[in-house]
């Protein structure tokens, strides 16, 4: 795979590194699922979508392994994931602090920047347990639909 076309800078080399940094191995298929995911900035994917993309791309793959890269990549801190609602779960690759704002009826998530929602207050978790994480999700939807 080295010498492949590189898509908005982020060459398989560069996707090899960013696995082997978080302690997993860049197999060829995590290697062209993640040029396919990281290539094109920082989005918002669902597996499904991610599964059409690698097939566009002609990378032999499974919906299961698909699953599998994203929960892999998801455990390993590359992605983050948004879980919208029951049936419907997307991965965020950007990794700097932000919310989201959740489309109704477009399956669409965008970014909300960090600095526009100001938290005061957080709740004391439970004995045993710590923050991890705080997601906000502004669920929106068109005026008059």
């Amino acid at each position: 795979m080295e010498g492949a076309p590189t898509r908005q800078g982020c060459p398989f080399h560069d996707v090899r590194q960013r696995l082997r940094r978080v302690g997993l191995r860049p197999t060829r298929q995590r290697v062209s699922l993640g040029w396919v995911l990281f290539a094109k900035g920082d989005r918002h994917v669902s597996a499904e979508m991610l599964f059409e993309e690698a097939m566009r791309e002609r990378i032999p793959v499974s919906l299961a392994t698909i699953y599998n890269t994203l929960r892999q990549f998801t455990d390993a801190g590359l992605l983050r994931e948004l879980a919208i609602d029951a049936g419907k779960t997307y991965f965020d690759t950007a990794s700097d602090d932000h919310h989201h704002f959740v489309i109704e009826d477009e399956n669409r998530v965008i970014d909300i920047p960090g600095r526009e929602i100001e938290l005061t207050t957080l709740p004391t978790p439970p004995e045993g347990y710590e923050i991890a994480h705080v997601d906000v999700l502004v669920r929106l939807r068109k005026i008059g639909g």
